[in-house]
């Protein structure tokens, strides 16, 4: 059994993991936060005790990181005996950090996948350029990391091995659709750090099709859904994250992920875009002064964690899943439906932040347990989710299946 956690990472979804931690220290044991700004932590310990959220006594510290130093990350892990780490710092610090995890024996937990800040959109499969050229090591020392078990990817990976196990005898296709039909109160803003949002957006649209990868363009493919709770909906296919596992782990021939857009959003996009706004590359101004376009812009644009307060609204992120069953045609859509104002009276934070940060606590609870420590690096869906969706329930994000049967919440 594992026990004391370390979380890296100081922004708005830290807090909800450093919360449902918290939560749940009676398993998880001591908590240690970690961040370049320690500031950030103390303030997120501090909202922990104003809620009284820790569920027994028990430890919880903060430390300034640079989670790019792999040998300060691990001594930080052996000073604070983390025997389980949760990354949910920038998705440039991943490799760094797992690289930490594999030489302390810390289990290792992410929601996104590893970024190079110089590079954008490289070649598919994304997992196979950095995390899994790290799996023999971590099959050869025992280390067990769970990859993208955030919400997306996460929790919708659980989806879709739930779909695959129990639901259908064979997949025909999986579609991620993700929409927030929330409201913060800004002219513009983004639900989460704008640099990693923008890059998502800016280069080619990655799907698996007919078992092979297509490319398109942004705001190129749209659907329309009449979705549980939010109604009708238009989304946009987008290169993620899950695609890039699901379509190596699934056996599935198509594989999509959509997201929703609001026509704000995509003027917006389109005009910083088009002005060269959004580039990760450095360039010099007429003063002779070295800046990255996109960096300026992440820092003209609100904090994420601001917007918290003021959020409204819902979420519906869910897999439609189509194939077949006892040799008829199906289809179900299994889903679950936050709402930014509850996730905000629990734990301080919107809705978005709330969906990315409960599935590794979850994750983190059944390495604990021993029911997912793996002693090697998996994707989600090569896990049981049972167990896993059967945290959530409890834990804030409950499981809805819409089926030829009507709507109804799937309990495990």
């Amino acid at each position: 059994m594992k026990k004391n956690v370390l979380i890296v990472g100081g922004g708005g979804v830290a807090q909800v993991v450093a919360h449902k931690c918290a939560q749940h220290n009676d398993i998880l044991g001591d908590i240690a936060i970690a961040s370049r700004t320690k500031d950030k932590c103390d303030a997120i310990i501090e909202s922990i005790h104003e809620k009284g959220a820790m569920k027994v006594e028990g430890k919880l510290t903060s430390y300034a990181l640079d989670a790019m130093d792999t040998a300060a990350t691990a001594k930080l892990i052996r000073d604070t005996g983390s025997e389980i780490v949760l990354n949910v710092g920038s998705a440039f610090v991943n490799m760094y950090v797992l690289e930490a995890c594999i030489e302390t024996g810390a289990a290792y937990l992410d929601t996104a996948i590893h970024e190079d800040p110089l590079k954008i959109c490289e070649n598919p499969p994304w997992y196979g350029n950095y995390e899994w050229k790290r799996r023999d090591r971590c099959k050869e020392t025992g280390t067990t990391a769970i990859l993208g078990c955030g919400f997306d990817p996460g929790v919708v990976n659980a989806y879709a091995a739930l779909a695959k196990n129990e639901y259908f005898d064979t997949l025909e296709s999986v579609d991620i659709i993700d929409i927030n039909a929330g409201e913060h109160g800004h002219w513009f803003a983004t639900n989460f750090d704008p640099e990693i949002n923008f890059r998502e957006f800016t280069g080619r649209v990655y799907s698996w099709q007919n078992n092979q990868w297509q490319t398109n363009q942004m705001f190129e493919v749209s659907r329309t859904d009449n979705l549980p709770v939010v109604g009708e909906r238009t989304s946009y296919m987008t290169g993620h994250d899950e695609v890039h596992s699901l379509s190596a782990n699934l056996g599935c021939p198509n594989v999509r992920f959509w997201m929703g857009f609001g026509e704000r959003y995509i003027t917006v996009f389109t005009v910083l875009k088009s002005l060269g706004l959004l580039s990760e590359q450095p360039i010099e101004t007429a003063e002779g002064q070295s800046v990255v376009p996109l960096k300026v812009v992440k820092a003209c644009l609100p904090d994420p964690a601001s917007l918290a307060p003021n959020y409204t609204g819902k979420t519906c992120i869910g897999d439609q899943v189509k194939g077949t069953k006892d040799g008829k045609e199906r289809e179900v859509f299994i889903y679950n439906v936050a709402d930014h104002k509850d996730a905000y009276n629990e734990v301080g934070s919107q809705g978005i932040s709330y969906t990315a940060g409960v599935p590794p606590v979850a994750a983190a609870l059944l390495i604990a347990t021993g029911e997912w420590d793996c002693k090697t690096m998996v994707n989600v869906e090569e896990l049981d989710p049972r167990p896993f969706l059967n945290h959530l329930n409890h834990m804030g994000l409950p499981t809805w299946i819409r089926d030829e049967n009507g709507e109804r919440p799937l309990h495990f």
